[in-house]
């Protein structure tokens, strides 16, 4: 995925109310952008790192500019736009780019299913074959050279894991996807430190069947590309 129209930079000044942070553009210009990450965002928002950000042409946005990409200053690349983890995620099946989940005939997204009035993020269908469903979760939080998911006490994460559960206990695929977004990450691992419950249902949810699968992306200026999987440490 290329970004059009090009991403343009600034610096961090802060960010504030969860979805929006002041910059100050190359030019001394103090912009208010957009943030669509409701996460902790830990690591990934310090002052003075660099942000890129795109412009939308829609007149009726207050704030017509979105935070997509943090550049820390040890060198890393974080997408912290986690919106862009299901499109990604979406197209790389397409592509045949992810080998566990190739071959399906049919992609849908935001399907609703479950006990708890959930949407699965993917769901996968081929004839003769289970259905795959698939919940995204997008990975930025690194810790002691460690990527940790989540990065805040999740209900909703948590009402997932259930969900997918079942699935799997009925006998269909059930995958959790770890979409890192963060290049400093190598290896993954559940953040029972920051919610043990998650942990917990994350452990059970494997005893029952469900698949976890950790993919990091390229993340530039440019755009966003698949890169690698890499190993998920229970």
């Amino acid at each position: 995925m290329y970004w059009f129209p090009p991403l343009e930079s600034a610096q961090l000044v802060k960010r504030y109310k969860r979805f929006l942070a002041d910059v100050i553009t190359p030019a001394g210009k103090l912009l208010t952008i957009h943030c669509a990450n409701t996460g902790a965002m830990t690591g990934c928002a310090t002052p003075g790192d660099t942000v890129w950000y795109s412009t939308s042409n829609n007149i009726k946005r207050k704030y017509p500019h979105s935070w997509e990409l943090t550049q820390t200053q040890t060198g890393d690349w974080i997408c912290v736009n986690t919106h862009r983890a299901n499109d990604l995620i979406s197209q790389f099946i397409a592509e045949n780019k992810i080998p566990e989940l190739s071959d399906y005939a049919n992609i849908s997204r935001e399907v609703k299913y479950g006990d708890e009035n959930s949407r699965i993020d993917l769901l996968l269908k081929k004839k003769q074959q289970v259905n795959c469903y698939i919940e995204v979760k997008s990975v930025t939080l690194l810790e002691n050279n460690i990527g940790y998911f989540p990065d805040a006490v999740t209900i909703r994460g948590q009402k997932h894991l259930r969900e997918l559960s079942l699935i799997a206990e009925r006998g269909e695929r059930a995958v959790l996807f770890f979409a890192v977004l963060h290049t400093g990450i190598k290896k993954m691992s559940v953040a029972s430190h920051i919610d043990c419950q998650y942990a917990a249902l994350l452990q059970q949810a494997t005893n029952v069947g469900i698949e976890i699968l950790c993919y990091q992306i390229k993340i530039s200026e440019k755009g966003l590309a698949m890169d690698k999987k890499i190993p998920f440490i229970q």
